[in-house]
């Protein structure tokens, strides 16, 4: 079986490709560089007023980085839609690695202690890679990523990469733009970090968020959807 070294992906998403396989049952993988690529503006979130309203609802709990190799594994799961996965066991050993050295990161949506929806990705400088996402029931995933760009927007990250356009991303706001504007602005996304670290500026912070509503934190470290929600704004 192939091997993914936690290294490796580090330098390639910092190129702008990534890793996927034909299918879960092929061993080996394949590196990817999308002539369009599919990106989230952190400013343009789109966010429907029936998804404000489910994400104030408490309807899920959400939580961070709670259950990673639980995520990757749903998320690998075959559906009716997609009877076939890109995830193979390497991929999966090789992001929960990289997840143990603290540069992959997953949301997690709960409702009665099972869980129901979520996503995953690779976190590099003031970027962040989504990966993949799954939803068990209605509006999950997209709970996942409002809760997401709000930790994205809050800890000063740049760049939401979603790799490839989809229709479920596109109605939230996804935009393709070419592979000449995408390395430009993960350029901008690596070289800036850089320049705040020389400079003593602290980095990127995924759980900013939670640092600055640390009142509002659960005890299981969620925090109550009206953070969220305020926190993107009635974007639509």
């Amino acid at each position: 079986m192939a091997t993914l070294d936690p290294n490796l992906l580090l330098r390639a998403y910092g190129v702008g490709v990534f890793p996927m396989a034909h299918s879960r049952e092929d061993p080996d993988v394949f590196w990817v560089e999308p002539k369009a690529r599919a990106i989230i503006p952190l400013d343009g979130l789109r966010v429907s007023r029936s998804l404000h309203k489910t994400i104030r609802s408490d309807k899920f709990r959400v939580t961070r980085d709670a259950a990673f190799a639980e995520v990757i594994a749903a998320c690998a799961e075959s559906r009716s839609d997609r009877p076939d996965t890109w995830i193979n066991p390497a991929i999966e050993a090789g992001y929960i690695d990289l997840h143990k050295r603290g540069h992959a990161h997953s949301i997690e949506c709960w409702q009665d202690g099972e869980l129901v929806g979520g996503l995953y990705g690779v976190r590099l400088a003031r970027a962040f890679f989504g990966e993949s996402m799954f939803s068990r029931v209605s509006n999950a995933s997209k709970v996942a990523l409002a809760h997401l760009v709000a930790r994205l927007r809050y800890g000063d990250f740049s760049l939401l990469d979603c790799q490839f356009m989809t229709d479920h991303l596109a109605s939230m706001g996804a935009v393709e733009i070419s592979r000449d504007d995408y390395a430009s602005v993960l350029d901008s996304a690596l070289l800036s970090s850089v320049a705040g670290a020389v400079s003593g500026v602290a980095g990127a912070d995924l759980g900013a968020l939670e640092g600055a509503f640390s009142d509002e934190v659960d005890a299981d470290g969620s925090l109550p959807g009206y953070v969220i929600s305020q926190s993107l704004g009635q974007t639509s």
